[in-house]
């Protein structure tokens, strides 16, 4: 039995376990017979969050489609709220002629999951606004797409991965590298064993500065800050901690760890996702792992600074994962090696990349593995061209998308181990199969975080 067949029974056997909780979670009945793409059977999405990559990547990633509309919008922020109406309405004007839809407006994404007329949600927020609407929207029976990372902590990606099990919805995962097709090939080409028994993978990310200290600012008339700040602990507001009121350029959010992890999630669920499928360990994680970063010591932005990662795995595979490395995946085996990046793609303008231009998406140690066909009898994983796309055929075809939710928790997880280990000293043992450590108090204390009522996973009704 591979590796992947065991961790995959375990984690059905973990959400048999789960299931026998006492959440009711009522019938899901759609809103619309999904056919032809008449207009009472076309996909009816929310849109949660309006923001830089709701508008750059989500939204006009949903636009191309006839077989859905985005028929409404949330946000705390009602000046973006505003323009996002605006920006929905006159896209689909531009692609169709004349007034396609009236897009109606929320505060509370609550209200929104409660209107029948809405069969899927799409959810841009902050990171740490990533797992409570998600759950809630399955217990709404609305089908997700989520922009990475799944979660703040290993305890709530856990709780949001059982809920959409139960309710039956589909969930895609915002890791769009799973939809590009040198990404695919390359683990085909590894899980094939074209590069010889696989002993060691590379990964480069990104990094982000420090700050300077940010003076206490008025919040905005215009935004709900208690709310924003949300589960996480209340502290002042400054412009820089949040979002750019002028613009939507790249927010000072994604460098406070009160709001996320840094890089070790924001690029590594893209990285260390695609470090999965090519190992088939989708379902699993690491067992032992071990990190150093530096963390700045003043400023408001405070995420990791330069990190080294080293994670083993059960099947004999090592990781390592730093800002120093080349950005991409470089799988290394007993006969050469292949390196995968994204190339020239952005997922907005503001994403903070250097490009090489003599830097190959798809590199291997010898041109001959790169002309390699994979044969009928091979490992042929799922193929999708267009992440957005491959959501809303598995919405009409009732299939699992191409980056389900229990994958997304596990490379989410992987992260927010790397992301302890820089926390905690030495090398730490995890146990997949359980989701603890065995070698240490201090480590499991970081599992999950103290939640500011009335919000947070812990606090939803």
């Amino acid at each position: 039995m591979t590796n992947s067949k065991l961790n995959r029974r375990n984690f059905l056997r973990i959400s048999s376990i789960a299931a026998a909780g006492t959440i009711a979670v009522p019938s899901i009945v759609p809103s619309s017979v999904f056919g032809k793409n008449a207009p009472g059977n076309r996909i009816q999405i929310g849109q949660i969050g309006c923001g830089r990559i709701a508008h750059e990547a989500d939204m006009s990633g949903i636009f191309p489609f006839d077989s859905a509309r985005i028929i409404a919008a949330c946000d705390l922020d009602s000046k973006r709220l505003n323009e996002t109406k605006l920006f929905i309405e006159q896209n689909y004007e531009k692609r169709y002629g004349g007034k396609e839809v009236s897009v109606r407006l929320y505060d509370d994404y609550r209200e929104m999951l409660m209107n029948p007329a809405i069969d899927a949600v799409v959810i841009s927020t902050p990171d740490h606004w990533h797992s409570q609407p998600a759950i809630e929207a399955a217990l709404a029976g609305k089908h997700i797409y989520l922009q990475k990372p799944t979660s703040l902590t290993i305890a709530e990606g856990r709780k949001l991965s059982d809920m959409v099990h139960r309710s039956g919805v589909i969930f895609q995962i915002g890791s769009q590298q799973r939809s590009s097709d040198q990404f695919r090939f390359a683990c085909e080409l590894v899980r094939n064993g074209r590069i010889g028994q696989l002993k060691t993978i590379q990964i480069g990310l990104p990094g982000d500065p420090a700050g300077e200290e940010e003076p206490e600012m008025p919040v905005p008339k215009n935004l709900n800050y208690d709310r924003w700040l949300g589960s996480t602990p209340e502290v002042y507001y400054t412009e820089k901690r949040v979002h750019p009121q002028a613009d939507y350029s790249r927010p000072g959010w994604l460098r406070c760890e009160q709001f996320g992890a840094g890089m070790i999630t924001g690029w590594g669920a893209h990285h260390l996702d695609i470090a999965h499928w090519g190992m088939g360990t989708e379902y699993s994680g690491p067992v032992e792992i071990e990190a150093k970063a530096d963390f700045p010591t003043k400023g408001l932005w405070n995420v990791h600074g330069s990190f080294e990662v080293k994670a083993k795995y059960a099947n004999g595979v090592t990781m390592f994962v730093s800002g120093d490395r080349p950005n991409g995946v470089r799988f290394e085996g007993s006969d050469g090696w292949i390196f995968v990046t994204r190339g020239n793609y952005q997922a907005t303008k503001s994403d903070p990349v250097t490009f090489d231009a003599n830097r190959k998406a798809l590199d291997a140690s010898d041109p001959k593995i790169m002309t390699s066909v994979i044969g009928p009898d091979e490992i042929h994983l799922p193929v999708s061209t267009n992440h957005y796309g491959n959501w809303l055929d598995s919405i009409k075809s009732n299939t699992q998308p191409i980056a389900p939710v229990e994958v997304a928790h596990r490379s989410c997880s992987a992260c927010l181990l790397s992301h302890i280990a820089m926390k905690v000293p030495g090398k730490l043992k995890w146990d997949p199969v359980h989701e603890h450590f065995t070698n240490s108090d201090e480590a499991n204390k970081l599992l999950s975080r103290k939640q500011r009522k009335p919000y947070g996973t812990e606090n939803i009704k």
